[in-house]
């Protein structure tokens, strides 16, 4: 009889770990992609090319997270989500939606072409290049393709067919990869870039509807499925919004500020500092959650305390060294990947790298969640809209590009007023803990510096 009321949770168990396996997989391979095919771009394509693409992405990604709605969660989570019914409103949502973004996303380019004819902007800015808003009214068409895509997707993952779901992305990803390659071998222009999204989206959309099992969709609006959507929905709304603003603002603001080559320097750190540390909070967050959520379900508080001790040292340790490594070690890194044009983003790696201080904290947030304390996680992001917003026009009006990254940089520290005040609550907080840590940070730090002497005298 144990033994038939344990398999259940036994196969689950199994199921969710090989899932997350897959994820960590895909995860891997998703930027070990992005970061290769930048090197080889960056070797075809001038900098202002990437600044360009960086503007017309920040436009895109932050339109879909201002109005996520949560559709894919909302199918994992629902009682209804293997509901055809439920299935094909969640569908039409979905192709309304990207109707809708596509249409937005026209409108800011047009107003983007308005704005260069009036010259609104520096002649220096990024938004002031004259191929901008002709990328940005192709690169919206990614919204109609995505609206498109299929829930078999979103089933698969409820059912945890993770590696299927991975096989697909690695298909798309490469045939998108190999678009780039292509087109930016013949034309050396910006367009490769494009191209390849678009690609990649329209191999994506394919695969969902014709490789994955499950209902076909259609055309279908269920009043009781919308309501269902709406009310799970507006929380993850609020959320997405605060937090597409905090992580793409500095974009926003560069964009007015740098010229097109200088944000595109500014792409290459942002790209391999954020795929490290994506990668990092991806590995603890897989780790993270599902043993503080079964801590919290059994109501052991002994037992909380200690994973999250546990799983904070390595995270802080590892933090910690990658902060000091970037911090003296990025020049020489930037140096071997690309070539004299992009050598500014070795110094500018070197300031963002102090993120990696706070970012060791983003743990406190994976306990709230256990917890159900997610008001805590939504005063974070308000936290660090604000102090972003705040910095950067001020560093920029006061010492120019130079002073603002270091905004950027440190724009995450005010949440450690908040983080330490609720983890004390919670007597989640040891300052000698906190303190034993910190020698990580310099043994980082030499380590990049005995590189960088290294090299030299090689």
């Amino acid at each position: 009889m144990s033994l038939v009321n344990l398999s259940p949770s036994m196969s689950l168990r199994s199921r969710a770990i090989s899932a997350g396996a897959w994820n960590l997989g895909a995860l891997v391979t998703s930027q070990a992609f992005r970061l290769g095919g930048n090197l080889i771009m960056a070797r075809l394509l001038l900098p202002e090319m990437f600044g360009i693409m960086m503007i017309a992405t920040t436009v895109s990604v932050v339109l879909h997270l201002l109005s996520d709605v949560g559709l894919r969660q909302n199918i994992i989570q629902s009682p209804r989500g293997d509901d055809p019914v439920f299935l094909n409103t969640v569908w039409t949502v979905q192709i309304v939606r990207g109707l809708i973004l596509f249409a937005s996303t026209l409108l800011i380019a047009g107003a983007a072409w308005f704005a260069q004819t009036i010259n609104l902007w520096s002649i220096n800015s990024t938004y002031a290049v004259p191929e901008l808003p002709l990328v940005l009214a192709v690169t919206g068409s990614l919204a109609i393709i995505y609206g498109f895509q299929s829930t078999k997707v979103d089933l698969a993952v409820r059912a945890f067919q993770q590696k299927k779901v991975v096989i697909a992305e690695f298909v798309s990803q490469l045939a998108g990869l190999v678009a780039m390659l292509g087109v930016g071998y013949f034309t050396r222009s910006i367009w490769s870039l494009v191209v390849a999204g678009l690609v990649s989206a329209m191999v994506s959309t394919v695969l969902g509807h014709l490789w994955f099992e499950g209902p076909p969709n259609r055309l279908q609006w269920e009043r009781t499925a919308l309501k269902e959507l709406v009310v799970f929905g507006r929380w993850i709304l609020l959320s997405s919004a605060v937090g597409v603003l905090a992580m793409y603002g500095d974009r926003i603001w560069f964009g007015g500020s740098m010229t097109a080559a200088e944000l595109g320097v500014y792409s290459i750190a942002v790209l391999i500092l954020g795929a490290l540390q994506l990668g990092v909070q991806r590995l603890f967050g897989a780790i993270a959650l599902p043993a503080f959520s079964e801590a919290t379900r059994t109501n052991d508080t002994a037992r909380l305390h200690a994973l999250y001790y546990r799983v904070k040292l390595m995270f802080d340790l590892i933090s910690l060294f990658l902060c000091g490594l970037f911090w003296t070690g990025s020049p020489l890194l930037i140096s071997i990947l690309y070539d004299e044009r992009y050598a500014q983003a070795g110094s500018m790696m070197s300031i963002l790298s102090l993120s990696f201080f706070t970012m060791r904290y983003m743990l406190a947030n994976q306990v709230w969640i256990a917890l159900g304390l997610t008001k805590y996680q939504a005063m974070d992001n308000i936290i660090r809209v604000v102090s972003l917003w705040v910095l950067l026009p001020l560093l920029l009006a006061i010492g120019g590009v130079k002073y603002a990254i270091w905004g950027v940089a440190l724009h995450t520290f005010p949440t450690l007023i908040l983080v330490m005040y609720v983890n004390y609550r919670l007597g989640l907080f040891n300052l000698k803990r906190e303190l034993v840590v910190l020698p990580m940070l310099v043994v980082g730090a030499l380590c990049g510096e005995l590189m960088t002497g290294l090299a030299k005298w090689l």
